[in-house]
């Protein structure tokens, strides 16, 4: 059975708290002190009671305060973490931009003789507006505020690289290890805590098969916390609900993109403008452009090592070896593939002519 004082959330506290509280009783203490002094005359035991019970009004309303104030610290802890640097920078900078704006506004109140009452309330009104208008523009429009200058936030990404969400079809399908070791994923890589939620009852499946895919999914996520070249950091968010909706919340809020094979998944990504990263897509741009039976045109420029070789090469630069092709040196000849072998220079094609039968 759950303990139910670990399923509520921490209480706020510490010396945030006891330090409001602390305030609070100095303050009224001392209140209570001025007010016993003043009606209770000489007599300092009347004065010690007003003293205690402003202390003691200043205990419990200290409390009060105190954790509300905590409340509010961790709350917007909270939206700072989850707000993109950039638009923090793009906020504060708008913000700033407001107070100056609305500081030269209110040059002209000074050489106005108004009342106290009716200055001060439009001068407040005008700063608050101009701050907060100023403040929100620039964080909805940062990325367009720092193209101004030539700066791309999302390219600046965090820590070592660049930011990317991870879903659990992704880490169940396994390529992503390889993007990492090969360089082509770094940076902060986010796991919301649902997905392994999600790797942990595929694991936990009766399925043998199911249950093998879930395994692969968590021994592939234990890989990448291993990876020098990634900071894998686990996004906790309880009562997310839908997980695939969590993912693109917190890729949408964090600017980063979205790492799937799911391809409905992206489809939803990109539908409110987050960036995707489709390990398929990836792969189909990296296959092979041919395949053993299909014929290439190709020029024949030198021989090959083997005797009777021909060799050529085709516009990206892959080497073509074709055999018996050594008279035709110089020519542009049409050869059939017969084998493609991915070396870590590139690709080579063994190849023989069209022509021969």
């Amino acid at each position: 059975m759950t303990d139910p004082a670990r399923t509520r959330g921490p209480t706020p506290g510490g010396p945030l708290v006891e330090g409001v509280r602390l305030i609070f009783v100095a303050l009224l203490g001392t209140a209570g002190y001025r007010v016993g002094s003043q009606v209770a005359g000489q007599t300092a035991g009347r004065t010690l009671l007003f003293v205690f019970l402003g202390s003691a009004v200043g205990f419990v309303a200290g409390g009060v305060m105190g954790r509300l104030t905590a409340r509010t610290v961790s709350g917007m802890e909270r939206e700072l973490r989850r707000t993109p640097a950039a638009e923090i920078v793009a906020g504060t900078a708008g913000l700033l931009a407001g107070l100056v704006l609305a500081t030269l506004l209110s040059l002209p109140l000074l050489f106005v003789r108004l009342p106290a009452v009716a200055a001060w309330p439009v001068v407040v009104f005008v700063y608050l507006t101009l701050s907060a208008l100023g403040s929100r523009i620039a964080r909805s429009r940062h990325e367009e505020l720092f193209a101004l200058f030539g700066l791309k936030p999302r390219a600046a990404g965090a820590a070592r690289g660049e930011v990317s969400v991870i879903d659990t079809s992704a880490l169940i399908d396994g390529r992503v290890a390889d993007l990492v070791a090969t360089g082509f994923l770094s940076g902060t890589v986010l796991v919301h805590e649902g997905v392994i939620g999600e790797l942990q009852r595929i694991a936990d499946s009766s399925d043998e098969r199911r249950r093998a895919r879930g395994r692969r999914g968590l021994d592939v996520l234990a890989g990448l916390r291993r990876a020098p070249t990634v900071d894998v950091v686990v996004v906790e968010e309880p009562g997310a609900g839908d997980v695939d909706a969590a993912l693109v919340r917190l890729a949408r809020e964090r600017g980063a993109a979205l790492v799937t094979v799911d391809a409905n998944l992206a489809k939803v990504a990109e539908a409110v403008a987050v960036p995707v990263r489709q390990v398929h897509a990836l792969a189909s741009a990296f296959r092979v452009p041919f395949a053993p039976g299909d014929e290439v045109s190709v020029r024949l420029v030198k021989e090959g090592k083997e005797h009777g070789q021909g060799v050529g090469y085709l516009e990206d630069g892959t080497m073509v070896v074709v055999e018996e092709a050594r008279g035709r040196i110089g020519e542009d000849v049409s050869v059939r593939v017969k084998n493609v072998i991915q070396t870590s220079t590139g690709r080579m094609v063994f190849a023989s002519l069209a022509d021969q039968r």
